[in-house]
């Protein structure tokens, strides 16, 4: 007597069955929580982005959270209109930049921005009714050397509240603070309209 063949759907069912058992086995072995330190860099469209969604993950679970915002603090941007208008109850947002640094042509202006977006981004951070800061486009005021990257990285590592998730975006990410992250996810530019002679665009870049 043979075994009568399983079906597609049944083959299926065993396979999903086995994956939910080995995942189940992984999960139940993962009990920790502690507030994240997380990086999102690389030449790819979304690293501001990916951040002001976390940024409404919080809001909608009722998480008081803050934005410091370094370089596009003089953009008239969505995200701003939005938190500010709507939820600044649980979202403060600090628009501390004035523009992209070939904008300014103020090394000293930007500089002294920069140093006045670090010290709000502590006193934000220190408070531990924040569960979440977005640092958005610090990894720009840490290229050009406009903060003291020993200085930032220090301070994550020993004054931030433990359960305080702190979100730093921008390209080229420092390899100190890459270290330090939790999370650090590389955004990879495959294809991007502006080289096809499209600009920045609502909705899409603001």
């Amino acid at each position: 007597m043979t075994d009568t063949p399983l079906s597609d759907e049944d083959r299926h069912a065993q396979k999903m069955a086995k994956k939910k058992a080995a995942r189940d086995k992984i999960m139940a072995k993962k009990e920790g929580e502690k507030g994240l330190i997380i990086v999102h860099t690389g030449p790819g469209k979304g690293k501001s982005s990916s951040g002001f969604g976390m940024i409404l993950r919080c809001i909608a679970h009722g998480m008081p959270c803050a934005v410091v915002q370094f370089i596009k603090g003089a953009w008239d941007t969505g995200e701003r209109r939005l938190l500010e208008g709507n939820f600044s109850d649980l979202c403060q947002f600090h628009a501390m930049g004035e523009g992209f640094t070939w904008e300014t042509q103020d090394k000293t202006r930007d500089i002294e921005m920069a140093e006045k977006g670090w010290e709000k981004a502590k006193e934000l951070i220190r408070d531990p009714a924040i569960r979440m800061v977005l640092l958005d486009e610090i990894n720009i005021a840490l290229r050009y050397d406009y903060l003291d990257l020993a200085e930032v990285v220090r301070f994550l590592a020993e004054e931030k509240p433990e359960m305080t998730h702190v979100v730093l975006t921008g390209r080229n990410a420092k390899d100190d603070l890459i270290d330090l992250a939790d999370l650090v996810t590389e955004m990879t530019l495959v294809k991007h309209p502006f080289r096809s002679g499209i600009k920045g665009q609502k909705g899409v870049e603001f």
